[in-house]
């Protein structure tokens, strides 16, 4: 299992945790704000975080610590969900 993290400030200012993971072929996303303790699991996974997980994915790819074919499911998502 592969699992990515990473923090991005809301609207209002707050900072929120955000976590995907790939298991079994499959991504799943959840989040939570700072000041929570609950996480929140999203599916489907929202456009803006697809895009977001891309650049991580993409970064990682860079330094060689993921393979090429995690940047190409990022991106097949991302499509799908354009076309929701």
């Amino acid at each position: 299992m592969k699992k990515h993290e990473w923090r991005e400030r809301t609207e209002e200012g707050e900072t929120r945790l955000v976590t995907a993971t790939r298991h079994g072929g499959k991504w799943q996303l959840r989040s939570r704000l700072k000041s929570e303790d609950e996480w929140t699991e999203f599916s489907p996974i929202s456009l803006e975080d697809l895009e977001s997980l891309l650049e991580v994915i993409s970064n990682k790819y860079q330094r060689n610590r993921v393979p090429h074919t995690h940047v190409l499911e990022i991106e097949k998502l991302i499509s799908t969900a354009k076309k929701r």
